[in-house]
């Protein structure tokens, strides 16, 4: 499967790049076009277009006006105009997404029902209302000491590279559609009382996580506290958990199609040659996630030992399309799957993993510390160490209140700007390459929660020998070799 992956990624990102050239032409040629259709139709000659003036060029396959003001100050630069292309382009490069949209919402089918039974019966497992709370406390434990170093070691770094510093891209260069990202305040309260759900139908429709593991704990407490005058539901439970894992390999299968599609869309749109511009802040971050998983790998390796190796080379195919969806969801299933044929006990890793997917992101973490700095940085903002600090804080209780919203990071970076005394539109800096960066910090996401998994269940002494104790998704979804074949 890693293999289709990644031949997968390679083709979209050739193919994307020549349909990039299709749907944008030269950028050289775009430019001077742009130049001239503004110098054509600028009744006031201020190098810049008004709503009225442009649409007296608009012609019937234009975007709006709306669509092309990218910086939503009612005027459009020439780098906006170079930026815009026609209906019938951008549907071009959207054919490519198609793919990737239909994989993620098979993907999202599936999620819940299978963190629901999954946790559920792993819950029902584990012996007691004591070994739930041991296990948990552990958990957390370790998330958020992984945060606060995830969340400091991004500091620290962002200082040393300084990626901002300098920067040639402004704001009007950027042209980033600010209007798709939420500016909305985070509200502690807000998310404590999200958390619980009301109703089992409300948080499986809407996916949401942390309101379906709360769901999950009640249940499986209770099946637990019940013993056999509930085994037949227990029993239902694991064999509907069953059925949704045969259901994944199934959804899997298409995995190969959705990395082409994701990778294909985001270079034909957005070109390989952004990177070019943000080189600096693109480079430094991947390094500084380098370093990050090397820190993530040695703390493992002193608590596993050799093992965190192999437990690395397990986990790489969810990793890769993780980091080529740019998305959580779409590497749960597979990482279920494969962290429990590493040896980890389901009753760990149904527990642990859906809780990461709320409280462990490491990778989105020193995402918003080296965006947030970038940012100031970029600007020409000096931050003393006593306000990165309380940034890092604030980052610290805002990065759990985002499970499940689109683009989450972004969401935190922008309600993190105005109390550094930044405004929330200057995100723009960094959209260009959000997509990119996406990719790498979701990967990262992957391997910091599977070393979590694989930590607790070793304290709790239920990280076994794959050889010699079969798991049962080898049951459902057969051997591993063919599997990842």
């Amino acid at each position: 499967m890693q293999r289709l992956i990644f031949i997968g990624l390679i083709v979209a990102m050739v193919l994307g790049v020549v349909a990039g050239a299709l749907v944008y032409g030269d950028p050289a040629a775009r430019h001077v076009a742009a130049q001239t259709r503004i110098a054509s139709f600028d009744a006031n000659r201020d190098g810049l277009l008004s709503e009225e003036e442009f649409n007296a060029s608009r012609s019937e396959t234009d975007v709006t006006f709306a669509v092309a003001d990218k910086n939503k100050n009612g005027e459009i630069t020439p780098a906006e105009m170079t930026a815009v292309t026609t209906k019938a382009q951008t549907e071009l490069a959207g054919y490519f997404k198609i793919l990737s949209d239909i994989f993620l919402r098979l993907i999202k089918m599936i999620v819940a029902p299978l963190v629901l039974t999954t946790l559920t019966v792993g819950i029902a497992h584990l012996g007691g209302g004591a070994a739930v709370g041991r296990i948990g406390a552990r958990t957390m434990a370790w998330f958020i000491t992984a945060s606060l170093a995830s969340l400091g070691l991004g500091l620290v770094l962002v200082n040393l590279f300084k990626p901002g510093l300098n920067f040639p891209v402004t704001l009007e260069t950027a042209v980033a559609d600010v209007s798709t990202v939420s500016t909305g305040t985070f509200s502690l309260a807000e998310f404590i009382t999200h958390v619980f759900p009301t109703s089992i139908a409300d948080a499986m429709s809407k996916n949401e996580i942390l309101q379906i593991v709360v769901i999950s704990l009640f249940m499986g407490i209770g099946l637990q506290a019940l013993g056999q005058k509930t085994a037949r539901v227990t029993e239902l439970m694991e064999q509907v958990a069953f059925l949704m894992l045969k259901v994944t390999g199934y959804v899997m299968a298409a995995a190969p199609f959705a990395v082409f599609g994701a990778i294909a869309y985001t270079v034909s749109l957005q070109g390989l040659g952004v990177i070019a511009d943000y080189g600096r802040l693109v480079g430094f971050f991947f390094l500084a996630l380098f370093i990050l998983w090397a820190l993530l790998i040695t703390v493992g390796f002193i608590i596993l030992g050799p093992r965190v190796f192999k437990l690395i080379w397990d986990v790489r195919a969810p990793g890769l399309l993780a980091f080529a969806t740019a998305s959580s969801e779409a590497a749960y299933p597979r990482l279920l799957e494969q962290l429990e044929r590493h040896g980890i006990a389901n009753r760990v890793v149904s527990f642990v993993l859906p809780l990461g997917y709320s409280f462990n992101l490491d990778g989105s973490m020193m995402y918003c510390t080296f965006a947030v700095m970038f940012i100031a940085q970029a600007v020409g903002i000096p931050l003393t160490w006593d306000q990165q600090v309380g940034m890092l804080l604030l980052l610290m209780i805002t990065s759990k209140g985002i499970a499940g919203v689109p683009r989450a990071s972004l969401v935190v970076i922008s309600a993190t700007l105005p109390a550094m005394g930044m405004k929330p539109e200057w995100i723009a800096l960094v959209l260009a390459v959000d997509a990119f960066m996406d990719m790498g910090r979701t990967a990262t996401n992957v391997i910091g929660n599977s070393i979590a998994c694989a930590v607790i269940a070793k304290w709790e002494g239920l990280l076994g020998d794959p050889k010699s104790d079969t798991p049962a998704v080898e049951g459902v979804l057969g051997s591993s070799d063919g599997h990842n074949a």
